[in-house]
């Protein structure tokens, strides 16, 4: 099987001026480069990554990529550009020069404006994207996925995949609307699901039984082949650790077949962002 864990982190706390994470979260509270995940991935027989951005900021896409070039294992960047600006579709195609960047992530959880996503002011940019076969990170709660269904249906050429599939609220085990809103979105092809962040949004005690019934929804909607694994390291220190995600994602598809649990630990993600 290849293994490519399709959402990992790394940050510099120097160059967040005082962001997230917070001291208070001290798992995590520090520097993280590729020395520090290679162990993990050669413990747990991961050949790759996806390395995703964590701060709206060019720099920061910039030093990623340089990550990108000195490491091996990372095979696409996720960056971030200022999809807004006047300029987004010339900042996109200077971006997208470089052939490990894949992705761009707007940090939708984190604007005010929960409609985001669906505004007509994004066109050029989204289009840009589209032009330059750039996949779109969607960085959402249960309460943007109206807004993103909005977007993906008038964008069909856009290949989406939503983060964290959408932080459903496994801690109150509650569903609310995001049954209803993920089925919607996983009717269109263009968009996909990352089974990555979930053990941070249940309990500290979870177990996979907290886990199963959003599992299981997001396999009986998006199929196996539209379903991407990822650890979300190193916020995943948070809520048990790289092993302990790992173990729970392996309990959780058992019962899949063989040529299944091989695209979503690994040929998907290669698929999607378009390496081998």
């Amino acid at each position: 099987m290849m293994r490519i864990d399709a959402h990992q982190h790394f940050w510099q706390l120097a160059a967040r001026a005082g962001g997230w994470p917070p001291p208070s979260l001290a798992a995590i509270y520090r520097d993280f480069a590729p020395a520090d995940m290679a162990p993990l991935l050669a413990e747990h027989g991961v050949q790759g990554t996806v390395l995703v951005q964590s701060l709206p900021s060019e720099d920061d896409t910039h030093w990623l990529l340089a990550l990108a070039e000195r490491a091996d294992f990372i095979r696409a960047v996720v960056g971030w550009t200022d999809l807004l600006a006047p300029d987004a579709p010339a900042a996109i195609a200077r971006l997208a020069s470089n052939t490990k960047l894949k992705g761009l992530r707007p940090m939708l959880q984190d604007i005010s404006d929960d409609q985001w996503i669906a505004n007509p002011a994004l066109a050029p940019a989204l289009n840009a994207m589209v032009e330059h076969s750039l996949r779109l990170d969607a960085l959402v709660l249960p309460r943007h996925l109206p807004a993103l269904l909005q977007c993906a249906r008038a964008y069909p050429r856009l290949a989406i995949v939503i983060d964290h599939a959408a932080k459903p609220p496994i801690a109150d085990a509650r569903f609310g609307r995001w049954r209803e809103d993920m089925a919607q979105l996983a009717a269109l092809p263009n968009v996909h699901c990352k089974l990555s962040g979930l053990v941070t949004e249940a309990k500290p005690d979870w177990n996979t039984g907290d886990l199963q019934p959003y599992v299981a929804h997001v396999l009986q909607v998006f199929g196996a082949q539209r379903v991407i694994w990822g650890s979300d390291w190193p916020v995943v220190d948070l809520a048990g650790g790289y092993g302990a995600w790992l173990a729970a994602s392996e309990t959780l598809l058992a019962h899949l077949g063989q040529q299944d649990r091989n695209d979503i630990f690994g040929l998907n993600a290669c698929r999607f962002y378009g390496f081998d």
